[in-house]
C-alpha cells in the first residue's frame, strides 16, 4: 500500500512539474512551490480534507504551529513515517516551504460533522 502510494506520488508530481506554467518559479530543489503542494495533495486532497487512506490525516483546519512541528519533526527524523519522512527528504521542504504550506492547509476549513 505504501509504495503505491509513493508511486502514485512521484507521477502526479512528475505530471505537475511537466505541466506547470512558464511563470513558476523554482527553488533549489528544482521544485515550485506549487508541485510541493501537489505532492502534498496527491495524499491529503487539494485543500487537506480528502486523504487517500483512512490512516492519513486531515491537514485542513489544523493549528499552522502544529503543522509546522510535524513537518519538521519529518524533516529532522524527529518524528517518522516511512512515506512522510521520505517525502519531506524528496520534495527538500525548506523552513520556508514548511511555513507556507503549514499556512495553507491551515487556512482551509476542517471537515464538519466527522464524529457525528
Amino acid at each position: 500500500m505504501h509504495r503505491q502510494v509513493l508511486t502514485i506520488t512521484l507521477i502526479l508530481l512528475m505530471f505537475n512539474v511537466f505541466g506547470r506554467d512558464e511563470g513558476s518559479t523554482t527553488d533549489d530543489s528544482g521544485l515550485a512551490f506549487e508541485d510541493k503542494l501537489a505532492a502534498c495533495a496527491a495524499c491529503h486532497g487539494v485543500n487537506g480534507d480528502a486523504p487517500l487512506a483512512p490512516d492519513y490525516p486531515v491537514l485542513a483546519g489544523q493549528y499552522k504551529d502544529y503543522l509546522q512541528s510535524a513537518l519538521s519533526d519529518y524533516k529532522t527524523g524527529r518524528r517518522q513515517h516511512i512515506i512522510m519522512n521520505m517525502q519531506v527528504e524528496a520534495l527538500q521542504l525548506s523552513d520556508s516551504d514548511i511555513e507556507r504550506l503549514s499556512a495553507y492547509f491551515a487556512s482551509k476549513s476542517g471537515v464538519v460533522g466527522l464524529g457525528e
